[in-house]
């Protein structure tokens, strides 16, 4: 699997062969006796170039996620080994910034509670760190993060809110609607990087977390729609204006579907009851 991935990838032997630090013969000969195996061709190969067949592209996905599987059992295994097993959580930095603190200190006081260590993480980094086995649990926030194949409970839902400076002509608005957001010329929305560290193209900043945004904000170089929640770590300088339109955000805390921790357990119980 770990062969055919270096290959799909890179669409070329030689790299791949030195990307698995190995000889190129045993990784063409390890190829053709997976196409063998599965009984269909993977790859076209022709003097010029490599390309992947309808059948390499099912593969390719579903190699992927079968690594990502035994990764993360790997590093579920050794953490569960540890002298003094814990929970690892994984969390948005910035969010949830009400509810955690309350979290750890009610399971704390749990007669069986174990250590909690606290994975604080850039936007969408959780659900990732969750999937990869290096977290045993995760508050996630839907829409913006993908609970599919995750086991989850929601916590709470709440309402989105316009950023902006404080002196900004839309500042002394009750309320503001999703196309007028959208229309803003002189304040673009931020850009968040994506899951590979790329930023997608458009006007805005590129930020990499809320205290950057927040500064970037009251310097009128930008706005944002944040959940309402963010009003607790918004300082003067700052305008907030509800989104009636906007879709809500629910938190939710998220597990892996197949963990048996009662660890984990214990605290989705404890975060259902606060």
């Amino acid at each position: 699997m770990r062969y055919f991935v270096a290959v799909a990838e890179e669409l070329h032997f030689g790299r791949a062969a030195q990307r698995l630090a190995i000889a190129q013969p045993p990784l063409s000969r390890a190829i053709q006796q997976l196409e063998r195996r599965l009984g269909v061709v993977l790859l076209h190969r022709t003097t010029r170039a490599i390309a992947l067949t309808e059948a390499g592209s099912v593969l390719l996905r579903e190699a992927r996620a079968a690594l990502d599987a035994v990764e993360a059992a790997e590093r579920r295994t050794r953490r569960a080994a540890a002298d003094r097993p814990g929970v690892v959580l994984a969390t948005k930095a910035g969010a949830s910034s009400e509810l955690l603190p309350k979290l750890l200190n009610a399971y704390a006081a749990e007669p069986d509670s174990v250590t909690v260590e606290v994975l604080l993480c850039g936007p969408g980094e959780q659900e990732r760190l969750l999937r990869d086995g290096r977290a045993d649990v995760a508050l996630l926030h839907r829409p913006f993060d993908t609970t599919a194949g995750l086991d989850t409970e929601d916590l709470y839902t709440e309402q989105q809110i316009l950023v902006l400076p404080a002196g900004h002509p839309l500042a002394t608005r009750s309320h503001i609607s999703s196309a007028e957001v959208a229309a803003l010329t002189d304040l673009p929305l931020p850009r968040w990087p994506r899951p590979d560290g790329s930023y997608p193209d458009g006007p805005g900043p590129q930020v990499r977390d809320h205290t950057q945004l927040a500064q970037l904000i009251a310097l009128g170089r930008a706005c944002a729609m944040l959940p309402e929640s963010a009003r607790t770590h918004l300082r003067e300088g700052h305008a907030l204006i509800p989104v009636p339109d906007a879709p809500a955000v629910t938190t939710v805390i998220a597990w892996p579907p197949h963990s048996r921790s009662r660890a984990v357990a214990d605290l989705v119980r404890t975060a259902t009851r606060l």
